[in-house]
């Protein structure tokens, strides 16, 4: 199951974190068997929905990141610093990362002391637990793109406490035919908290409980986009995957986001783009059919129109 989502690995020399999810389907079981992925990963459970990790081994250089899944790492010690999604990114003692999927990381650094604990969830998961809070998860993390969140003494030992507590469970010797139902219960509550903590530091909270029902269809269309390979696709696509008109799905975007549905797919589009130039050893030519373009010289035109420069030069400039 982790090796379908996860790759964690610090280097020795430099300090640095991957947290590796593939480009797009990278199996870590080509790479690694069962045997050294035990040995490697401090994994506490996984399956198609939940993985929790605390800890990683010294392994090998590290990759860019691209996430899969719903990512949040608890800073409980330390600090680490990292390019996401292109921006110099920083998360310190008492602080949550909170990445959805698509999330491209790269360039990390750690500090000597740096502890984390980590969750990955499915967007159907993260659904299914915050149900009629989803809203408020959309609004801070996929609308105004928040990445950062930080929390007091009392709510990050509340929340490792849920870990810890998690972790004594799995580890219990007992066998519980109930083990995944009680998990989930646990994640649930924990991010109940989360969103309860996101509620008291938003000004606009009432807002966004107002557009609740909105927001689910909203989430529909930001997950499916999230786990589409190819991207550079009409709204009709889109709309058509979700059963609903492609008029509808606009306003339902602009209602939610104040951004058009062809905004939220361009979005998505320059960022698979930016990651496989400057994250991939792909060519031109294969990155632009791996990405739906038609050709190499309409993919040359759009990147040209987007980031005012050619792929080549795209791939060489820290941009």
């Amino acid at each position: 199951m982790v090796s379908r989502y996860l790759s964690l690995s610090l280097h020795p020399n430099y300090s640095k974190l991957d947290i590796d999810m593939d480009e797009m389907e990278l199996n870590i079981g080509k790479i690694v068997n069962a045997e050294q992925i035990a040995a490697d990963y401090s994994v506490g459970y996984s399956d198609d929905d939940i993985i929790l990790v605390t800890n990683a081994k010294l392994l090998a250089e590290p990759n860019p990141v691209r996430l899969q899944m719903n990512a949040v790492v608890l800073c409980t010690q330390g600090r680490t610093q990292m390019n996401l999604n292109g921006k110099a990114t920083v998360l310190t003692t008492g602080q949550m990362l909170v990445c959805p999927p698509n999330s491209s990381l790269t360039d990390f650094m750690l500090s000597p002391d740096f502890e984390f604990k980590a969750i990955f969830l499915s967007g159907r998961m993260l659904q299914s637990f915050l149900r009629e809070r989803m809203g408020i998860w959309t609004e801070n993390f996929y609308v105004q793109k928040k990445h950062i969140v930080t929390i007091d003494e009392e709510d990050t030992n509340l929340l490792s406490s849920f870990y810890d507590t998690l972790y004594i469970f799995l580890y219990c010797k007992k066998e519980r035919r109930v083990k995944g139902e009680v998990l989930r219960s646990f994640l649930r509550g924990a991010f109940l908290c989360l969103c309860e903590h996101l509620e008291n530091i938003n000004a606009d909270g009432d807002n966004q409980e107002k557009r609740q029902p909105t927001n689910i269809l909203f989430q529909q269309f930001l997950d499916l986009l999230g786990c589409t390979p190819v991207k550079h696709r009409p709204v009709e696509w889109y709309a058509s995957e979700l059963c609903i008109t492609p008029k509808y799905l606009s306003a339902v975007c602009k209602s939610c986001s104040g951004k058009t549905a062809n905004e939220w797919i361009r979005e998505h589009v320059l960022e698979d783009i930016r990651y496989c130039l400057k994250s991939t050893d792909l060519s031109i030519k294969q990155v632009s059919t791996k990405l739906g373009f038609p050709n190499t010289s309409f993919f040359g035109k759009y990147v040209k129109e987007h980031f005012g420069m050619t792929p080549f030069q795209l791939r060489q400039n820290n941009v």
